[in-house]
């Protein structure tokens, strides 16, 4: 069963996503921002990230960088509510990211993408 880190720092899409992966059979952990972020990673070796943008404390793509110098192999989806990030030279690092939606098809369709593409690395 994969394990999936969920980083984003409101509270109620922490719940959703944790709720709703965990009835795809994902084992789901979560962390309300940065502090800490590449400690709890080595520590809780999730298979992939999903990273929010915007957090009040931190700015995800920072945190995508730190992730990406560190855990280069470890699948990374950013999550926003805007699409406009994606001019930002530093989301390229992400394996995929998707706008936030209270209907996470897209969302499980894009772990379960980068899961399978990670498996076969």
């Amino acid at each position: 069963m994969a394990k999936i880190l969920v980083v984003d720092d409101e509270e109620h899409i922490r719940l959703l996503y944790s709720e709703e992966l965990k009835e795809e059979g994902y084992d789901v952990i979560t962390a309300e921002g940065g502090h800490g972020l590449l400690e709890r990673i080595e520590q809780d070796k999730p298979d992939l990230v999903v990273l929010d943008i915007k957090m009040v404390d931190y700015d995800g793509l920072d945190l995508l960088q730190d992730i990406r110098n560190k855990f280069y192999d470890l699948p990374v989806i950013l999550s926003t509510a805007y699409d406009t990030f994606k001019e930002d030279m530093k989301s390229i690092a992400a394996d995929f990211y998707v706008v936030k939606s209270f209907d996470l098809t897209e969302l499980k369709k894009k772990i379960h993408m980068a899961l399978e593409a990670s498996d076969g690395s």
